[in-house]
């Protein structure tokens, strides 16, 4: 299936690796042309380098005020044109209620919410019809996860603020979607499960839990991404698409 990605330019955050990364991958893959974003220098370099011809580096940080332009500058300065943005960015960090500080609760919503509105709004002024707007959220905006408590305020905010985007920019022909992954075998994951006494025990648990009875790919996640990002998906918006293996029973 051809999704219609050849020669169109998206910005992606947090693409150093993860789940960002493994979107970018998908993208170049199927003929877009991407900027990869992290807060390293050389790990952006690294990242961009890994992808081809049809990436570039850029460090930033989400929560930096002039980001957004940066990025958008970037796209059109290398490769001419911006047609989409997936906002993603580092889970914050682990903790109960008691366990959190509120300088973690401030940078956290720096990077992880303000810093996505701020490349939103950028982006939804720039983006003509066609365009598209991506988040990666997370499984915690339909149920809290344990343990992630700022995640868990964090991520279910911005999705209201996806939904509301949504509804404002579709009259100019601009998608936003977002993805909500569960256990997908990242670093991230792999280090919550570590926190658990017995990490072997906590992910057999977990795949108990996923009517698949395994955790997903980050290949898997970023085949979805570019999808919703194509144009091949130009007929949805507002969506919050779980990428769990079948772990939400909801509809």
């Amino acid at each position: 299936m051809d999704l219609g990605l050849k020669d169109r330019v998206y910005v992606v955050t947090g693409a150093t690796r993860g789940l960002g990364n493994a979107s970018a991958r998908e993208l170049v893959a199927d003929g877009a042309k991407v900027v990869v974003t992290g807060r390293d220098e050389q790990r952006a370099a690294d990242a961009a380098a890994e992808l081809g011809r049809n990436a570039i580096g850029v460090a930033v940080d989400n929560a930096d005020a002039d980001a957004p332009a940066r990025l958008i500058t970037a796209a059109r300065d290398h490769f001419g044109r911006f047609d989409g943005i997936l906002v993603s960015v580092g889970g914050p960090p682990p903790g109960f209620v008691a366990d959190t500080t509120d300088e973690q609760w401030q940078a956290s919503f720096e990077s992880v919410f303000l810093g996505a509105v701020r490349l939103a709004r950028a982006a939804a002024a720039e983006l003509e019809a066609g365009g598209v707007i991506g988040f990666v959220l997370s499984g915690s905006v339909h149920e809290p996860i344990p343990g992630l408590t700022i995640s868990n305020a964090l991520r279910p905010g911005l999705a209201g603020f996806a939904k509301s985007l949504g509804d404002e920019l579709g009259p100019r022909g601009i998608r936003v979607v977002g993805l909500l992954p569960a256990r997908i075998d990242t670093d991230r994951v792999r280090e919550l499960d570590g926190l658990s006494a017995d990490p072997e025990a906590t992910r057999a648990a977990n795949e108990s839990r996923i009517p698949l009875r395994r955790y997903g790919t980050s290949d898997e996640f970023g085949r979805v991404a570019a999808f919703l990002l194509s144009p091949a998906a130009s007929y949805l918006t507002g969506i919050m698409v779980p990428v769990d293996g079948g772990m939400r029973h909801g509809f």
